[in-house]
């Protein structure tokens, strides 16, 4: 079969590519809510599964492997001239990338694993799904998708979007991406993996659950593994403020900045996405002559060296930065940075924990006033919501 899966680009022609996988069922828009943050600093490639969203069905046929699709994947990379690449993939889509971690290590520079598995249970189950989608078309599938898919009560025009992308699915190539699935199973040669492997699992995924995340953890040598709360098997579109940030901390060192300019340039967009752009606007808009250099400090040193090294993810920073804040009664940086620890992925339980977590070492009094302005904030952005 000839021809390439529909792909799109976006972010710099020079920068260190990213090729991102989708989920069974989905199309390339599952990677929508990621897209604008890693452009800056990447060159992000996303591609459909055969038959899904803008690729031709007859790119894959009954029988089909997880190496075949790989070959797809390849093909993609040598159309753009792409030599070496970070794949990022949710469930099949991952599958995808560890098929090209063993088979092409030669191209591949890291891998992320969301929502995946080394075997995504018994191939009965998937023989099953295939033959049902021949006879009767994927719209059979749409009420078990959505369970699977999301927690219970999420709504949102992404999810409705995903939803109208599996109707929308060729029930053959579907088929064919099951049987590729009923055959997979890489736990014996999970120890093949050389790359860095960062591993994001949806604590609430009932399709690919956190043990399975656990084992290729377990599997893989260079692997990190994150979970995240409150998301299912989409976890990139139910909680795309904590994927991020996992994605940012893991990938920092990819685009890592060389030059007071390039920190400068990454500090401000770390800053953005930590604090928002409406707080950086008005400390912009508010620099004088007089606090230039400390703006230029903070946002070259603070955040585009400390923030953007990669032996933390962002979400343990905020927890660091907070505690700090707490025993130095910096009232108002706190306020500040419990705003940070939201859009860092932190729940307001977590971050509670954290306050009464220092108060045993700095002190209840300390932790009585922290908690006073934590609550003013949480208050404040339930109430934005």
């Amino acid at each position: 079969m000839n021809g390439l899966p529909h792909f799109t680009v976006d972010g710099p022609a020079d920068a260190p590519a990213l090729l991102l996988g989708p989920s069974l069922g989905t199309s390339l828009a599952v990677w929508n809510a990621q897209v604008p943050a890693l452009a800056r600093d990447f060159r992000v490639v996303r591609w459909d599964l055969p038959g899904h969203g803008g690729s031709p069905a007859d790119l894959i046929g009954s029988g089909a492997a997880v190496t075949g699709l790989a070959r797809l994947v390849v093909g993609i990379a040598d159309h753009l001239g792409i030599d070496r690449f970070t794949h990022l993939g949710i469930s099949l889509g991952g599958a995808v990338g560890a098929s090209l971690a063993l088979d092409h290590p030669d191209r591949i520079d890291s891998l992320v694993l969301v929502c995946s598995s080394a075997r995504f249970g018994e191939p009965g189950g998937w023989h099953d799904r295939a033959a049902l989608v021949r006879a009767h078309g994927t719209a059979t599938l749409i009420q078990a998708a959505r369970s699977r898919w999301f927690t219970n009560g999420f709504a949102d025009p992404a999810a409705d979007r995903l939803i109208a992308d599996l109707s929308a699915a060729d029930p053959a190539a579907y088929a064919a991406c099951c049987d590729a699935l009923a055959a997979f199973d890489l736990r014996a040669d999970l120890h093949r993996i050389t790359a860095p492997t960062l591993i994001v699992a949806g604590r609430d995924d009932i399709a690919t659950p956190p043990a399975h995340a656990r084992a290729l953890a377990d599997g893989i040598a260079a692997a990190t593994l994150v979970e995240i709360p409150h998301a299912a098997h989409l976890a990139p579109v139910e909680q795309p403020r904590a994927v991020d940030a996992a994605l940012r901390a893991f990938l920092g060192p990819l685009g890592s900045a060389t030059t007071d300019a390039e920190r400068r340039a990454k500090g401000m967009s770390v800053r953005r996405a930590c604090l928002g752009d409406a707080h950086v606007d008005r400390a912009v808009a508010r620099t004088t002559g007089f606090t230039a250099p400390f703006q230029d400090f903070i946002t070259r040193y603070a955040w585009g060296e400390i923030w953007t090294r990669p032996g933390l993810e962002r979400r343990s920073r905020s927890c660091v930065t907070l505690t700090a804040l707490v025993a130095g009664g910096h009232h108002e940086e706190l306020a500040l940075h419990v705003r940070a620890a939201l859009r860092n992925g932190l729940t307001p339980d977590e971050i509670g924990e954290v306050i009464l977590h220092a108060a045993v070492y700095v002190g209840v009094p300390a932790a009585n006033s922290a908690f006073a302005v934590a609550q003013r904030v949480l208050d404040e952005e339930s109430d934005i919501r």
